[in-house]
């Protein structure tokens, strides 16, 4: 294999292994994979602004539908790999990453050489124990091993309004606590993707705000910190951390009462306005084109539009995108941001020890609930 390698003037055993893979791709065409010769287009379904929506398989328009290397961001939350189906047809988890593949080699296809992909990934229990699948992880590393994919950075979404979930172990048997982030992957075919952090900052603290007001000692801290006057710029806001805090409440905004007046369901499983807007606003500029290939209720296609961004999104369900023309009713202009405001989270033992102090005997397998 080093020697094959090498004939190819591949830089290593990885390389190989990714063109090899790319090669197979390429061949089993013919043989029925899902590819562009056997997906078909996707039908446009609806135009709006500097968007368009797309119904049908989102492999047509990742394989036949865009041109190669024509797209600057792709943000999208597939279906999760979930033990349990849900209504919006999640992958099971044990063989979720064979199931990406083509859309893997879709997205390589069609994303522009500093583009990024962002996806927002959830996790999952195994089935009847509390032990978590890897199935999130696998996918992570198979877009980097297999497809050359680069990690940017990994971002976590917490969701302060998160129920306390998986009910039975954290609420009934009480051995795990809720399951409250999202994973979203930022990933590139480069390590240096068009970014810039200067379009997310956050406000700075109100320590911050006194420091930059009434000014500080410049010196070596005793943690090794060099803290220099540099320290002293108003930069307007502060770096943010790749904890990204939004709540998913929204129940009265357009798409929601749209949906209620026209009698349409909403997506169940949809993520707020503020992610793909912290990534559209951090990777890309004024007309750039985003697309979304799990569009959903297409909010990703609403904050591109906010944003003058260039958008296309695809969902396989026409009823879900029924309901996502209400995200488009009105002129874009009257978009009105929700007021932003900090959300806190306690540190860990901030209350006193209460209640069983012994912990349940062989880790609670035992269910509380049984007699005997």
């Amino acid at each position: 294999m080093e020697a094959q390698a090498r004939k190819l003037n591949l830089n290593s055993l990885s390389a190989y292994i990714r063109y090899l893979h790319s090669q197979h791709v390429s061949s089993s065409a013919d043989d029925g994979d899902l590819t562009r010769k056997v997906v078909g287009k996707p039908r446009l379904y609806k135009k709006f602004g500097k968007g368009r929506i797309y119904h049908g398989d989102s492999l047509g328009l990742l394989h036949n539908t865009l041109k190669p290397s024509s797209v600057d961001l792709v943000m999208t939350s597939p279906p999760f790999g979930l033990l349990t189906k849900k209504a919006y047809g999640n992958e099971d988890a044990h063989r979720y990453v064979e199931w990406f593949r083509p859309f893997a080699e879709g997205i390589k296809r069609v994303l522009k050489p500093e583009g990024s992909l962002v996806i927002d990934i959830g996790g999952a229990w195994k089935r009847g124990i509390p032990s978590r699948s890897l199935y999130h992880f696998e996918l992570l590393i198979d877009l980097c091993e297999e497809f050359g994919f680069h990690l940017c950075q990994e971002h976590y979404w917490w969701s302060p309004s998160k129920l306390p979930t998986p009910a039975e172990w954290v609420n009934i048997r009480r051995i795990r606590v809720k399951d409250a982030v999202n994973c979203i992957w930022w990933l590139s075919l480069t390590p240096f993707p068009k970014a810039g952090n200067r379009r997310v900052l956050s406000p700075y603290s109100e320590r911050m705000v006194n420091l930059l007001k009434n000014g500080y000692d410049a010196k070596m801290r005793p943690s090794g910190h060099d803290i220099s006057k540099k320290f002293q710029i108003d930069n307007g806001g502060s770096v943010p951390p790749n904890l990204i805090a939004i709540p998913n409440t929204e129940s009265n905004g357009r798409y929601s009462d749209y949906c209620r007046k026209n009698n349409i369901r909403p997506h169940p499983a949809r993520f707020p306005f503020g992610l793909p807007e912290y990534f559209i606003r951090f990777l890309t500029n004024e007309g750039d084109l985003v697309v979304d290939p799990f569009a959903g209720s297409c909010v990703t296609g609403e904050a591109a539009e906010v944003y003058k961004r260039r958008w296309i999104c695809c969902d396989n369900s026409e009823p879900y995108l029924e309901g996502a023309l209400g995200r488009f009713v009105h002129p874009m202009d009257d978009y009105r941001r929700a007021p932003s405001k900090p959300y806190k989270i306690f540190p860990p033992n901030s209350l006193p020890l209460s209640g069983a102090r012994r912990l349940p005997k062989h880790g609670g397998r035992k269910d509380p609930r049984s007699k005997g």
